[in-house]
Formats: C-alpha cells, sequence, structure tokens
C-alpha cells in the first residue's frame, strides 16, 4: 500500500511527529498517554519528542509488537513493509512500544477523562476502538473510513467476514453514545454520518460474503491520490475466493 497525499494521519515521517509535539507543546497540553489501536505500522509509531509517556494498546496488540521487535533484525523487516518513498523518514526506535491492557480493561487507566474501550476482532490482531466518553466522540481505528473499503483480515483471521459484521455490531452497540467518528484514515463525520458508515460497510461485508455486486463508490475512488483503494477490494476479493470465503 502506497502513501498517498492525503493520509489522514497524524504524522508518519520524524519531521511530520516533531511537529505534531510543537503543537501540542504550543497549546499548553502534556502529552501523558498514547494508544495504538491496532498493530499495523502506521499506528504504533511514536517520537522522542513525544515524551516517555506510557503507550497502551491491547494485550493482543502489544504481544504483536513484541514478537516484531524480538526477532533478530527487525527493523530491516518492518522497514521493507513502509512506503518505499519515506522508508527512510519514519522514526523505528520507539517503534511498537507498547504496554498491554488486560483483557478486561474498560478504560484507558490515566487520570484524564473517562476513555472507553471496545475491543474487537476485526482488520488486524489486537483492533480496539475508544470512546471519548464525555466529548461523544469514536476513535476508529482503521474502521468506518468515508476512504478505504473495509480491510478485513483475509491473512491471518479464521472467519474474517464473520469477525468485521460481528465488529461492526459491537461499534453500532455504541452509536447512541456517539456524536462524532474519527477514523484512522479519512474524514471526521457527525452521528448520522457514522450509522451511513456502518451501514455501507456491512453491505460491503456480506457482499463479499456473497459473492455479490459491489457498489460501493469507495471501490472506484474519484479522489485523486485514492484510486488504489480498487487494489485492496481486488487483493481481499481473490483472497476469499481462494479460501471459499
Amino acid at each position: 500500500m502506497r502513501r498517498a497525499s492525503s493520509w489522514s494521519t497524524p504524522g508518519l515521517t520524524s519531521d511530520e511527529m516533531a511537529c505534531l509535539a510543537r503543537d501540542v507543546r504550543a497549546l499548553g497540553l502534556p502529552v501523558v498517554a498514547g494508544f495504538a489501536t491496532h498493530p499495523d505500522w502506521d499506528h504504533v509509531l511514536w517520537h522522542a519528542d513525544l515524551g516517555a509517556a506510557p503507550r497502551y494498546g491491547t494485550a493482543a496488540c502489544a504481544a504483536v509488537m513484541l514478537e516484531v521487535r524480538s526477532a533478530p533484525g527487525w527493523q530491516s523487516r518492518a522497514a521493507e513493509g513502509l512506503p518505499p518513498e519515506i522508508s527512510d523518514e519514519v522514526p523505528m526506535d520507539l517503534f511498537g512500544l507498547l504496554t498491554g491492557l488486560p483483557a478486561a480493561t474498560a478504560h484507558i487507566p490515566w487520570d484524564g477523562p473517562a476513555v472507553g474501550l471496545v475491543e474487537h476482532p476485526a482488520h488486524a490482531r489486537g483492533h480496539a476502538a475508544l470512546v471519548v466518553e464525555d466529548a461523544r466522540v469514536l476513535v476508529a481505528g482503521d474502521m468506518l473510513s468515508d476512504l478505504f473499503v473495509p480491510m478485513l483480515d483475509v491473512e491471518g483471521a479464521t472467519d474474517p467476514i464473520g469477525d468485521y459484521l460481528a465488529s461492526l455490531d459491537l461499534l453500532d452497540a455504541v452509536a447512541d453514545d456517539v456524536d462524532t467518528v474519527i477514523p484512522g484514515h479519512g474524514s471526521v463525520g457527525g452521528a448520522d454520518e457514522f450509522r451511513t458508515r456502518l451501514d455501507r460497510d456491512r453491505a460491503y461485508v456480506r457482499a463479499l460474503r456473497d459473492g455479490g455486486e459491489i457498489d460501493d463508490p469507495r471501490v472506484d475512488s474519484p479522489r485523486p491520490g485514492w484510486e488504489w483503494v480498487a487494489d485492496i477490494h481486488a487483493h481481499q476479493a481473490r483472497a476469499l475466493t481462494d479460501r471459499g470465503r
């Protein structure tokens, strides 16, 4: 997957993440905790300028990162999965250094506003969404994007279709408590858009399951820089066909 100019992440390169740290300091806000929604490379980055705050993830997410970092030559292998145009610019020293939270953890263990965890099996092992309760915000990780089709764990999961549909149900269960949804990649949406994305994602996954026609504008995105989303769809459609769905 190549990097597009419209990646909606807070920072991928060292310069971008240093800029983020400067912006936070300019607001007078301390960095007191981090959370990795799942163990994809672009969600486990960190920069020294952000400080030594604890960085959390689910137990499964942290276990994946421990396994990655424990392998000889892990940095070289991790770098192979980076977009080549920025592979030399991504900070790796603090990559994936996470503290796993026990499976029964319901909230981020910090002194700030209550942030609930919704752990689910979609997309990647150890994925979780966050609900900032007072602000009524859902931080969705790699779910509920208006630009990406649902990305199933077709390589690692035993039942990627069932896992994804069950995970959408878990997110749907908190919909009444959410006014804003923030996807890892894509645009921020309001409560109505949250439900629209849930319905659209269910329709896409069910069509993959049933072998039906895919009627989803994200597959043939007209947005410059996002045409390659069609490759994501083609790859997982082939993978599901090969495994008999």
